[in-house]
């Protein structure tokens, strides 16, 4: 891969970008990083984000060839300085030219949401694994898979990650022979500029609730949406859940850049839809059967274009949660503007197994365990609704945090959900606290709960010490639910991913230790 100056001062000028360029000379890149400890000869640099000049003098010692930022540094020392208006832009535009434009080589079905967005993920990447005999590649929270082979496959640092990172694992993806990709797409990712320029043949907006507002992430909800819409901006095709708060704000987003009849939207059957401009809804879905190790849901098409794809059919997934059920109504349509047979859904949706969603312990003496992933508002709610209908449980034990640093709006809701589901135990806990006071997020969240609505409350900021408490304290017939964590090997502590076993293997190994 290389990029020369000449291509890459046109970009920059064609986006409105380039401010003025210093030391000019006709040069190729032939690597791109953000690191300075990666930076090797021939290097194009970016001074982005957390960036502090001594980053610059390092790079331009192991051989950086020139450098972009929005300001000249001396540390440059005589470097071509490319000097733009939005170093975050610029790296997400040259990103993909030195990667050779990945993305118009795959079919890339886009995915966000609130909530839903690694289960949509997992639907639809199995569905078009079968679908395309394994061509497919898997940008989500949890995993990254560019390939076939074991070395394509590993864990994620973040839902989309930074714009060189993104268009290099889709240059291997490519590269690895693979045709589709299914990604996952945060609202950081456009806030932060990481997905700038970038097109989607399929976008799905699963849902909107208040999320990801504080000093560190977006400062309003109207931010916040605005972030999400954007996906559906730059998408050819949109798949949208008309059971979205805030549908009709989404939907005239979605129809100012494309077409209405490129615009699905879908919805459970008898559910209260507002729709705009005289639509119709054109999939609605009927659950059949739900319990705790999986759902049933009947899909039928109602408009002439959904009709078309022939997904009209009877589905099962292993994912449990009547609320995963529209996850999966979204993965079956996007899967079929991809190409995908209603029967390559039917033959894999049940066999899908998401760490640290929905994973279940049984105990012989301890009633049973409950992992998930749940951490704001709506995923608490409608998980602990799920088990109580589902379980008829006796006690209820609730181990949750919050995030510190971000996410300061999920507190309250937090307080909200657990009141509203009124569990018999909360045991308040540490949930990657950053830079703040676990004790003191935990104290925030309790004040949000009414405590005539629920039963004990109690702090223990050893996450593991809790969720052992939680355990020791139920019987037969009780649930304990360790929500917040899922399978995350670690905590966020101080700006340090401190090691950490994970909620389930936590309860795992101490269910093994007390009931030998």
């Amino acid at each position: 891969m290389e990029l020369h100056v000449t291509p890459m001062l046109a970009l920059l000028r064609e986006h409105h970008l380039l401010d003025h360029v210093s030391n000019l000379t006709d040069f190729t890149a032939t690597a791109v990083s953000y690191d300075s400890r990666r930076v090797e000869q021939g290097t194009l640099f970016f001074c982005k984000g957390n960036f502090m000049p001594k980053y610059l003098a390092m790079a331009n010692e192991k051989g950086a060839i020139a450098y972009v930022a929005e300001q000249e540094y001396p540390e440059g020392q005589g470097l071509p300085a490319i000097i733009v208006k939005d170093e975050q832009k610029a790296m997400a535009l040259l990103g993909a030219a030195f990667y050779g434009f990945p993305q118009n080589d795959l079919f890339i079905i886009a995915i966000t949401g609130t909530k839903g967005k690694t289960t949509t993920a997992y639907f639809a990447d199995h569905i078009l694994k079968r679908a395309t005999d394994d061509h497919v590649a898997l940008f989500s929270t949890l995993d990254r898979v560019l390939g076939n082979q074991p070395g394509d496959k590993f864990k994620s640092d973040l839902t989309t990650p930074e714009s060189l990172d993104l268009f290099h694992d889709m240059r291997a993806a490519v590269n690895n022979g693979m045709t589709h990709l299914v990604m996952e797409v945060s609202s950081q990712a456009y806030k932060k500029h990481r997905v700038y320029g970038l097109h989607y043949d399929v976008g799905i907006f699963l849902n909107i609730t208040p999320d990801h507002i504080g000093r560190n992430e977006h400062p309003t909800f109207a931010d916040y949406l605005h972030c999400k819409e954007q996906l559906l901006v730059n998408a050819d095709t949109c798949v949208i859940n008309a059971e979205t708060q805030h549908f009709t704000d989404v939907y005239y987003t979605a129809k100012a850049t494309t077409q209405p009849e490129n615009i699905y939207l879908f919805a459970r059957h008898g559910a209260k839809v507002d729709l705009p401009d005289d639509r119709q809804l054109d999939f609605e879905y009927r659950n059949d059967l739900e319990d705790l190790h999986e759902s049933e849901f009947e899909l039928a098409a109602l408009s002439d274009r959904a009709r078309h794809l022939g997904l009209d059919h009877r589905y099962t997934t292993s994912v449990p949660g009547d609320y995963n059920e529209g996850n999966a109504v979204a993965a079956v349509i996007a899967s079929g503007l991809a190409g995908a047979k209603a029967e390559d859904a039917a033959a894999t949706l049940n066999h899908v197994h998401i760490r640290g969603r929905m994973e279940m312990l049984t105990t012989k003496h301890h009633g049973t365990i409950y992992v998930d992933y749940a951490h704001n508002y709506a995923s608490t709610k409608r998980l602990l609704a799920f088990l109580k209908r589902q379980t008829n449980a006796g006690k209820v034990t609730v181990v949750l945090g919050s995030a510190g640093d971000k996410g300061i709006s999920r507190r309250p809701g937090l307080g909200k959900a657990l009141t509203e589901e009124h569990p018999e135990r909360i045991i308040l806990t540490t949930d990657d606290p950053g830079f703040e006071d676990p004790m003191k997020i935990a104290k925030e969240i309790d004040s949000y709960i009414d405590h005539e609505q629920v039963g004990t409350v109690q702090f223990i900021m050893d996450r593991a010490s809790a969720i052992k408490q939680a355990i020791d304290g139920s019987t037969d017939g009780d649930i304990v639910v360790l929500a917040g964590k899922g399978e995350d090997p670690y905590q966020k502590i101080k700006g340090v991913n401190t090691p950490y076993a994970s909620d389930s293997k936590i309860a795992h190994d101490y269910i093994d230790e007390i009931e030998k």
